[in-house]
């Protein structure tokens, strides 16, 4: 079958197209499915590249957000799954606990893929494959941060940073639905106006203006006595520099909503805004099953809509990720097998 491959982890134009790899073969427990839509994450870039303290097999096929149809079903499935079944994958392993698809074992990056039946989610008949492959990582990893953990409230304002990416334009909708005002910061006028096609009430461009001082110019300077000025939620899963400033932002009671730290994970902490502030720091890590399956039934509503930016054949693999790791991405990229 055509795969996208790595037989070790390395930069740029390291993944190998192959027509050739080996077919998946069911084992008890398993179906084959076949993909029809795939896209890519951050977390794809990092297996490539190799984390620190995972052991990644090799060779593997990467992707963790995919959907397709059930094409084989091996012996002991639990489920009732039957071939034909459209199905989107949960890439986290909740039974075993013993790591994700596309990391601890063969993703979506392929025309077939083995997948154990407690990784798959029933896909409606009215929602695309392509929809669906984009859900998963970065769509319930913001469900999760801004619904389930965040608890987004009407009237309240917030400051998305990152807003152009997966995460960042699924938290735009989810603010958007909850009755939030979202200031969203972007890179590029280009991605600034596409954010206020998905409903952004503020844009800012963090190239040209400190988005701390651009908070105080256009809603005033916090002041520890007064749950006003400000912004109520900070959205910041990129860390670094942008951390202290983040805290800087928000007024009495605010919030600081993070699920990641792209930019750098031991940021400098200014703890004085923390307390004087009572400010609340809030955590986020991936999501559960039920997440998945409300993403599903907002999208059939019509209520959410998944950023597709660009779709790429799985031969140009190596385009594809350059596109991601450039950040010339607006939502996410789309790989068809």
């Amino acid at each position: 079958m055509k795969a996208a491959v790595i037989y070790e982890h390395g930069g740029p134009d390291s993944i190998k197209y192959e027509t050739d790899f080996p077919d998946p073969v069911a084992q008890p427990g398993e179906v084959i499915v076949k993909v029809h839509a795939a896209t890519l994450n951050y977390h794809d870039v990092f297996t490539r590249n190799g984390m620190p303290g995972i052991t990644v097999p090799m060779p593997i096929i990467m992707g963790l957000d995919f959907a397709g149809e059930i094409v084989e079903v091996g012996q002991d499935v639990e489920g009732g799954w039957k071939i034909g079944d459209r199905v989107m994958i949960d890439p986290s392993d909740r039974k075993t606990f013993g790591g994700v698809i596309g990391e601890a074992r063969h993703g979506g990056l392929a025309q077939y893929c083995a997948v154990p039946d407690h990784h798959l989610v029933a896909l409606p008949d009215d929602v695309s494959y392509e929809t669906a492959a984009a859900l998963p990582v970065a769509y319930g990893t913001a469900w999760r941060m801004m619904v389930t953990i965040g608890k987004i409230r009407a009237g309240e304002r917030v400051l998305i940073l990152g807003a152009s990416g997966g995460v960042g334009t699924c938290c735009v909708q989810l603010a958007k639905l909850a009755g939030a005002e979202v200031i969203a910061a972007a890179s590029s006028p280009d991605k600034l106006a596409r954010l206020k096609d998905l409903g952004a009430d503020h844009l800012l461009d963090y190239k040209q203006d400190d988005f701390m001082k651009w908070i105080f110019t256009n809603f005033g300077k916090p002041h520890r006595r007064l749950a006003e000025k400000g912004v109520d939620v900070v959205v910041n899963f990129t860390g670094g520099d942008t951390w202290v400033k983040s805290l800087r932002t928000l007024h009495r009671g605010g919030r600081i909503l993070t699920c990641g730290a792209t930019a750098g994970y031991d940021p400098k902490e200014d703890l004085r805004f923390v307390w004087s502030y009572e400010l609340q720091i809030l955590g986020s890590n991936g999501w559960m099953r039920d997440e998945l399956i409300n993403l599903l039934e907002q999208v059939r509503q019509g209520k959410l809509k998944p950023v597709i930016d660009k779709t790429y054949a799985l031969a140009d693999i190596n385009d594809a990720f350059r596109q991601l790791e450039d950040r010339r991405v607006f939502g996410k990229i789309m790989v068809k097998p």
